[in-house]
């Protein structure tokens, strides 16, 4: 079991690394490309920025799935998993905890798909964090300019 749990810690590990690259370098982008002196995103870029934002966080998503589909492959017999394509379908619903349950490790790989689920709770709630701090600067931004258009009726 203590192996598992190894393995599982190191993927973790891994998914934490690349959601912190990847957040922190978006963030950065567009802290640096559209906001405004009080640091709000003007609502001209607020669809732009919204939509990029999902797109990054998807792909990041995709990759950590693919990371832990890669794992699977590499570690568990053959038989457990026959391709690719069926180790990122189940990274995919075990990650997410959508646990359909059409197909399960054995006893012995069992605890870490476990652990990819707490995995991807985990970086969701980050994901939906990182979201909401960016509608907040574009609510911002959309408070500003109403208030600026309301100060010159």
């Amino acid at each position: 079991m203590l192996i598992y749990t190894l393995i599982g810690a190191g993927l973790v590990l891994i998914t934490v690394i690349i959601h912190a690259a990847g957040t922190t370098t978006w963030l950065r982008e567009i802290g640096r490309r559209y906001p405004d002196a009080d640091d709000a995103f003007h609502p001209n870029n607020s669809l732009k920025i919204l939509i990029g934002t999902v797109l990054i966080l998807l792909a990041l998503h995709s990759l950590e799935i693919v990371v832990w589909a890669s794992a699977y492959l590499l570690l568990l017999p053959s038989a457990e998993l026959g391709s690719f394509e069926e180790a990122v379908y189940f990274s995919f619903v075990t990650f997410t905890t959508l646990g359909y349950g059409d197909i399960t490790l054995s006893q012995d790989w069992r605890l870490l798909s476990g652990i990819e689920a707490l995995n991807g709770i985990m970086l969701v709630g980050w994901t939906t964090a990182m979201l909401f701090a960016v509608v907040q600067r574009t609510w911002k931004g959309i408070a500003k300019q109403k208030s600026q258009g309301e100060s010159h009726d």
